[in-house]
């Protein structure tokens, strides 16, 4: 049980240390997010925009400004935890592989990469709805948090998906943006007319973009909305982990037994 607990502790501290030196991450977090979040609340207009919560049928108008604040977050989030574990993976990729080969279990590596990208999610998460509140209050703080957190941690779960199959660092930066970009404007009915369309709710931030939405302007629960983005946080970290095993397993190469060359039975009548 020590050895185990031994092998977490250094592939989690491991990888908090490289969260942390990521300087471009924590620039992220520091002025993007009151950034995106300022701007929203300052440049659009406060005119109702009319949305649909699928989960439980009702229809809302709440101000522009402030529903763009929420995808803003949204977008922030999704971007910070989608960079940091794509770069956390990928140029952490040949340190994942010598543990492995020295014979750290990769179970432990994946638990360790799961833990800090909760502790980072979370704190980013945080971060973001404080600023939101900042402008305005939402009726429920603490499940706009755990909608920024789910979304964060999906996010997150893509990064590493991206760092292990992608062999360019510029291929997974652009892919990230392009998910996150897309996935939030879409369900946005001040950029998309057809925000109520179903073809939404294929994208991996509608759970959190209604859960969301119905708690900075509703009393509900939306426990059905955070059970979908907890379903595609699952999807995005099992095929992230098939990813990452795969990834590691190259790590063992598969050696031949040498073949022991036969003697030939001597020859009749020798010794």
């Amino acid at each position: 049980m020590r050895r185990h607990l031994t092998f977490f502790v250094t592939a989690a501290r491991y990888d908090l240390v490289v969260h942390a030196r990521n300087r471009f991450a924590m620039f992220l977090v520091v002025l993007y997010v009151p950034a995106w979040v300022t701007l929203a609340h300052a440049a659009l207009p406060d005119k109702p925009a009319p949305i649909r919560l699928n989960s439980t049928g009702e229809f809302l108008s709440p101000p522009g400004d402030q529903l763009s604040q929420i995808t803003g977050a949204l977008n922030a989030v999704t971007l910070i935890a989608g960079f940091m574990m794509f770069a956390a993976t990928f140029n952490g990729g040949r340190f994942d592989r010598r543990l492995a080969m020295a014979g750290h279990p990769r179970i432990h590596l994946a638990l360790a990469k799961t833990t800090s990208l909760a502790l980072a999610c979370a704190a980013v998460s945080v971060y973001a709805t404080a600023v939101t509140c900042a402008a305005w209050i939402p009726r429920q703080p603490a499940l706009l948090a755990t909608a920024l957190f789910c979304d964060a941690m999906t996010y997150g779960a893509l990064g590493v998906l991206f760092g292990c199959v992608l062999r360019r660092e510029v291929e997974g930066m652009f892919a990230m943006v392009m998910t996150s970009v897309i996935d939030v404007a879409l369900q946005n009915p001040i950029a998309n007319t057809g925000a109520n369309s179903p073809l939404v709710r294929l994208l991996p931030s509608y759970g959190s973009m209604q859960a969301a939405t119905g708690a900075g302007f509703t009393n509900g629960t939306m426990t059905s909305c955070l059970a979908v983005q907890t379903l595609w946080f699952a999807g995005a970290a099992l095929l992230a982990l098939l990813a990452f095993h795969r990834r590691t397993r190259s790590a063992f190469p598969r050696t031949r037994r040498p073949r022991t060359p036969t003697r030939g039975r001597p020859a009749h009548g020798t010794r």
